[in-house]
């Protein structure tokens, strides 16, 4: 299955990219650094602010910079990590920046109910935008 993250919100699409590798299948996800998290830009980049801010270096929270990082991350805590299926359903997820070549010429499915268009609120920031805040450097 691929999917084309861009202008999609992230918990949404991550359900449905979880619920297919936990089947079996495998899960390409392109345009993470697209991808749309639903809520105030100022709260969410509070958040991210204040948890890079605590703890220590050593001991963490560690926070993935790398939007397709990011995303995997996000599709990892929808997965059972505790059993074997949940980690052999990670190992089937993957995530890119952009479009890699493999996947130039491909059709990208749809994930119903994910589009960020449909949201009634205007309040979205990209995970790109957040990525930024916490120090990642990639070439757009």
């Amino acid at each position: 299955m691929l999917i084309d993250a861009k202008n999609l919100i992230v918990g949404r699409f991550a359900t449905i990219a979880a619920k297919k590798a936990l089947l079996g299948e495998k899960v390409d996800v392109i345009n993470c650094e697209k991808a749309v998290i639903s809520c105030s830009r100022e709260n969410v980049l509070a958040k991210y602010k204040r948890l890079r801010a605590m703890g220590a270096p050593k001991k963490g929270p560690f926070l993935k910079r790398m939007p397709d990082r990011f995303v995997k991350r996000i599709i990892k805590g929808m997965l059972p990590m505790s059993r074997d299926r949940g980690k052999k359903a990670l190992k089937n997820v993957k995530c890119h920046i952009g479009v890699p070549e493999q996947f130039k010429d491909k059709k990208a499915d749809s994930v119903a109910g994910a589009n960020a268009d449909k949201l009634m609120t205007l309040k979205k920031v990209s995970v790109g935008e957040v990525c930024k805040l916490l120090g990642a450097k990639w070439n757009e």
